[in-house]
């Protein structure tokens, strides 16, 4: 084991990102898991904390295996060689569900707070680990489209060393604890702890962060 739980992963991981304390980066995290990490980091750099979500595609038969990912402008990923037999119809229609489902849950988290921007900072996503890199694919997505950072770092304690170099090959550094040659296949193989995080624990995270207390509105 890696890691005992993700406030420990997001210790670790934010001693390797010292150096933008001060540097008026921006940390985006992934709900949900990423959020516990993404608090940590920001609260050791001194940065604000905010969102970018979005959500796997699932496959038509298997809807926990992800053929792709979309954020919430509905900005797509796809894995092209596991939806050449997938129906056009069900990928445009999934993922107009789950583009849905990610404003929705900005809804739940933020409220109405506008979200916090990056032109021309450094833009840290976050999230508790990446295996096949889809959903963090179409965060740096979102982020390039809508955001307009001057530099992206995905920050992560785990990923395949495979995944690492086509993230990179996106134009983005990466930081990470581990980056095995050999993956053990889950995310959570890397935890003694990887207990799923509930929606009230993201929310409870935000509103401890005094970026979120200052400009939160609650939704009606």
């Amino acid at each position: 084991m890696n890691f005992e739980n993700r406030m420990d992963a997001g210790r670790k991981l934010a001693a390797l990102l010292k150096n933008f304390k001060g540097e008026g980066a921006v940390v985006y995290a992934l709900p949900r898991g990423g959020v516990v990490l993404g608090a940590e980091i920001a609260k050791a750099i001194g940065a604000p904390l905010d969102l970018i979500i979005t959500r796997k595609i699932g496959h038509p038969y298997q809807s926990e295996y992800a053929i792709g990912a979309v954020s919430e402008n509905g900005h797509s990923v796809l894995n092209k060689e596991e939806v050449l037999e997938i129906d056009e119809k069900y990928l445009t229609e999934e993922a107009e569900k789950q583009k849905e489902e990610a404003k929705r849950r900005r809804l739940l988290y933020l409220g109405n707070r506008k979200p916090v921007p990056s032109k021309g900072k450094t833009a840290i996503l976050v999230d508790d680990g990446i295996a096949t890199g889809l959903t963090m694919k179409a965060a740096i997505k979102e982020l390039k489209l809508h955001y307009h950072p001057k530099k992206i770092i995905v920050a992560v304690p785990v990923v395949p060393k495979d995944t690492a170099k086509e993230l990179e090959s996106q134009g983005v550094e990466v930081v990470a604890v581990d980056i095995p040659e050999t993956f053990l296949g889950a995310i959570g193989s890397y935890y003694r702890d990887f207990s799923p995080v509930e929606d009230d624990e993201v929310i409870k995270i935000l509103r401890k962060e005094a970026e979120y207390d200052r400009l939160f509105v609650p939704a009606v």
